[in-house]
């Protein structure tokens, strides 16, 4: 892992601080509609198990979703709709982070973006995104054999305008495409091939029952 530079706050430094943004926009179309968040694996939404381990990590947790906020009112987070005309999947959502980061958060220099159909996230997510950090503009990424996760990583709160007007220019919509346009690190999550992923995502009813049976043993 490449280290952080000594003129980039550490994760230990006070004030380094970051903006946890759950992006729930699946619609879990394979898996019958609705929001894919809320599907109990192992007797509980995947919404709780990703907030249980991400928000120990943040000094602030907001949800990112379109629609009615109610439907997420027991989880008593605040939550943030796509920027208006710029509801374009992740990196809509990336950009409402952003903004909220900004407006209720303005210490804050960071935001990590986590999916919320991924309940085995890393406990140390966001120490490990950071120690990674070269330069005030870098993002960190996060990777998992051999395969980069885009929507997994710590973002720069500094380039939301300039996010703003590569949609706003009608450039591609795909995270990838913006990463590119950005100075970037990939940070590996390998623990051994015979461990679980940590980014293991459910897309499927087949996914959701493996999740289950990973929950008995990645509680």
């Amino acid at each position: 892992m490449v280290s952080a530079s000594p003129s980039v706050p550490t994760i230990g430094d006070p004030s380094l601080q970051v903006v946890g943004v759950l992006l729930a926009g699946g619609q879990s179309r394979r898996l019958g509609g609705g929001d894919k968040c809320l599907l109990p694996v192992g007797g509980r939404p995947m919404l709780a198990r990703v907030v249980e381990r991400l928000r120990p990590q943040v000094g602030r947790l907001v949800l990112s979703a379109n629609g009615d906020p109610l439907r997420f009112a027991d989880f008593g987070l605040p939550v943030t709709p796509d920027p208006p005309g710029r509801s374009v999947g992740p990196l809509g959502g990336i950009l409402a982070g952003m903004y909220w980061a900004r407006e209720h958060a303005p210490d804050a220099r960071w935001i990590v973006t986590v999916p919320t159909d991924t309940p085995f996230l890393p406990r140390d997510l966001v120490a490990r995104l950071a120690s990674a950090i070269r330069t005030p503009t870098t993002i960190a990424v996060a990777q998992s054999r051999g395969r980069v996760h885009p929507v997994v990583a710590i973002w720069p709160i500094r380039l939301a305008d300039d996010l703003t007007d590569w949609l706003d220019a009608g450039n591609p919509r795909r995270v990838h495409a913006w990463l590119a346009r950005n100075a970037s690190v990939a940070v590996a999550f390998d623990e051994g091939a015979r461990s679980l992923d940590p980014f293991f995502n459910v897309n499927t009813p087949e996914e959701a029952v493996m999740a289950a049976q990973l929950a008995e043993e990645f509680a």
